[in-house]
């Protein structure tokens, strides 16, 4: 049984579910939409590519297992443990992916992760779709600290972290496995306060 709390919780169960997930624009056309089953050819292919592949250990064997996880998106988001966007130019084009995961509702805290399509990257996709989520996450939804963590050795995600405000924090020593073995973790995080990236 879970045990009443001492403090107020930061955002009141039900208060994100009670909306549906929204649809978050950031500069140059780009357009944060909830993922669409139609979506899931391009979704797959992003995880052919050997960069996605080797940042990310969690990776679909299929278009089918694909749209399960859609589908897994829509439940995170009525249950207010997750949500995840399409990174798209208009709402059309797929450029890339945010998510925000391990909600702690209580604390206001939540973990933020992306990747970006090779044709995108290098153009500020990710940087820009990072603070438009998180000036969301911190302002509409309620949240005050957000964090994200990226391999020492993979530049371009601390470059992505640092232009959208999330200052770095410190290393967590072997923290995470990817595809050559264990790595060190860059710990990064964004709170309400924190001053606006330019």
């Amino acid at each position: 049984m879970r045990q009443p709390l001492s403090t107020p919780p930061a955002i009141p169960a039900g208060a994100l579910a009670a909306n549906p997930q929204p649809v978050l624009a950031a500069p140059g056309d780009l357009l944060l939409r909830p993922w669409e089953t139609s979506d899931a050819p391009v979704f797959f292919a992003a995880y052919q590519d050997p960069q996605i592949q080797h940042w990310h250990t969690r990776q679909p064997a299929s278009e089918d297992q694909v749209r399960a996880w859609f589908e897994q998106y829509r439940q995170a988001w009525a249950q207010e443990t997750g949500a995840c966007w399409a990174v798209t130019r208009g709402g059309g084009e797929v450029l890339g992916r945010m998510a925000m995961g391990s909600l702690n509702l209580d604390d206001g805290v939540a973990g933020c992760g992306y990747w970006v399509l090779p044709a995108a990257r290098g153009t500020g996709v990710a940087s820009r779709a990072l603070t438009a989520l998180s000036g969301w996450a911190l302002r509409e939804a309620g949240f005050h600290r957000l964090h994200l963590d990226h391999s020492t050795r993979n530049e371009a995600s601390c470059r992505v972290a640092v232009k959208a405000g999330f200052l770095l924090e410190g290393t967590k020593r072997s923290d995470a496995i990817h595809s050559d073995g264990r790595h060190d973790m860059h710990l990064h995080a964004r709170i309400r306060g924190d001053e606006q990236p330019g």
